[in-house]
């Protein structure tokens, strides 16, 4: 429920202190002077702390004061759904079709996020053969095992047997996400694996272009024999 605020003539006190529209102290006046300061800035005068001494009023918009606190009330009541409880009646002796038809009631109520009472209702010698009713409520419970979850397992109120279901919570969706990007990190490292595996071929081809050195060393041994060719021609 929205607040309510007393505005401009409603105010009572006869002294309050205003606050002004940005948030300045304008100090303790009458509430007279206080309405005339709000009808120069063209707003109203709202009273927001009653309860102090003197009450405080500040200058504002009332009409767009209603606006934001309606929405914050909204906002705070959003997803706070109070669930609903629903009830759906058997008999003990209810044939096939019928709780089929009464089955399907219960999974609709439970889809709309509604808590769900089977209730199974005994009259006369029926109240004897309280097995059946169990019966009636096991069997609908292992039909929905997939989408309900018990909140009050049967138990016997007067003449009749009753229980009530629940709707299961969601999973999140995300962790449906989570093998794909193991995937793509195994993926990663079996590019990392492939690129290590290549290098030692790359190294390998190093040691044939050093294996070539060792010819150009025999050159030396023709350079001796030239200079040695000068010095026999002089004697």
């Amino acid at each position: 429920m929205a607040r309510q605020y007393r505005v401009n003539d409603r105010i009572t006190s006869a002294q309050v202190r205003v606050i002004g529209e940005d948030g300045s102290q304008l100090g303790v006046m009458t509430v007279a002077q206080a309405i005339r300061l709000a009808q120069d800035a063209e707003v109203d005068l709202v009273e927001v702390a009653p309860n102090s001494e003197p009450p405080v009023c500040r200058l504002l918009d009332y009409g767009k004061l209603r606006y934001l606190t309606a929405k914050k009330d909204r906002e705070s009541r959003k997803g706070q759904k109070s669930t609903e409880l629903r009830e759906v009646r058997f008999r003990p002796n209810i044939g096939s079709h019928d709780l089929e038809s009464k089955t399907r009631k219960v999974r609709e109520l439970i889809l709309d996020g509604s808590k769900v009472k089977l209730t199974v209702r005994f009259r006369g010698r029926e109240a004897a053969h309280q097995q059946l009713g169990l019966a009636v409520l096991k069997r609908v419970a292992d039909d929905l095992r997939d989408e309900v979850r018990l909140e009050k397992p049967p138990a016997l109120e007067g003449r009749a047997l009753s229980m009530i279901l629940l709707p299961t919570p969601q999973k999140p969706e995300r962790t449906d996400q989570k093998p794909e990007v193991e995937d793509q990190e195994s993926e990663e490292t079996d590019q990392n694996v492939e690129a290590t595996d290549q290098k030692p071929k790359a190294a390998a081809t190093k040691p044939k272009a050093t294996a070539k050195k060792p010819k150009t060393t025999d050159q030396p041994k023709t350079t001796d024999q030239k200079v040695e060719e000068p010095a026999d021609a002089k004697a």
